[in-house]
């Protein structure tokens, strides 16, 4: 099962990694799991390398158009692409940190499940509007930080569900903001019907990460919010700007209001 999911998390082929997900969650429901011992490998290049021109993020054009097809294609290409990293980050959570309960595998196979099914339901919308994965170059900003933190599993629960999932959280009311007044085109309507999906189930998400992050602070006898800040510190995240902070949507994924405000809220109350 181990070298079967090193090859799925370098395949592209995104109904491989469906059925792959299908069988080993069977197999973990009925309470059974393949313990192996063995050294996960450092992955070169992001498995949709095969599909998309990858560029450095400041290379990326601003997404400000909205008014055309090829705009709002920009806008649903980021997201999927998003997703689609997401897809490989839930399971590289498994492969890279076997030793964890087979609650915890099963969490992040359920979480693939759904960024499966955000990718496909993207996917729609991008090519109705005449595009595919791969017309627009991306960055690999979510595949290098799960490269960086593929050592310490409290590193990976605290940098990527706790801090980029949760800070897409902040982003996508933001996003269907700026749409609002063009939910009249019905591309843009399917759009905001999507991004209110994708919103409610990556609170989910954080919420599963920020369990297992506090989880393993538990068993390391670690204070959680001093260690989240010395994580974020660690990878020179602690001073990231953040214009908007979603404080019930992080409330709900389990961050405590002291969090929040470290964050640069203005007001919480708990």
């Amino acid at each position: 099962m181990i070298q079967e999911l090193e090859k799925i998390l370098q395949t592209s082929d995104i109904e491989k990694k469906q059925n792959f997900i299908d069988n080993y969650l069977d197999i973990l429901k009925n309470n059974r799991d393949i313990k192996k011992i063995y050294t996960p490998i450092i992955f070169d290049n992001p498995s949709y390398a095969t599909l998309c021109k990858i560029v450095n993020p400041n290379e990326l054009p601003n997404r400000k158009d909205f008014e055309s097809k090829e705009g709002l294609a920009s806008l649903v290409h980021a997201i999927v692409h998003i997703e689609y990293s997401a897809i490989d980050l839930a399971l590289d959570a498994i492969y890279r940190f076997s030793d964890m309960p087979i609650e915890y595998k099963i969490d992040w196979l359920i979480v693939a499940n759904d960024e499966i099914r955000h990718f496909k339901m993207l996917m729609k919308i991008l090519k109705d509007l005449g595009f595919n994965y791969g017309d627009f170059p991306v960055h690999c900003g979510l595949f290098d930080a799960s490269n960086h933190t593929s050592k310490d599993v409290l590193d990976r629960m605290a940098i990527i569900p706790r801090y980029y999932e949760a800070s897409g959280l902040d982003v996508n009311p933001q996003i269907i903001k700026k749409l609002d007044n063009k939910r009249k085109n019905p591309t843009v309507a399917k759009i905001i019907e999507a991004l209110n999906i994708i919103y409610d189930e990556e609170i989910e998400h954080v919420y599963k990460g920020d369990k297992w992050f506090k989880y393993i602070c538990n068993k390391r006898d670690l204070n959680h919010k001093d260690t989240y800040q010395e994580i974020l510190k660690k990878y020179y995240l602690d001073k990231k700007h953040r214009p908007h902070i979603n404080v019930e949507a992080r409330k709900e994924a389990g961050f405590s209001c002291d969090e929040i405000l470290m964050l640069g809220a203005k007001e919480c109350k708990e």
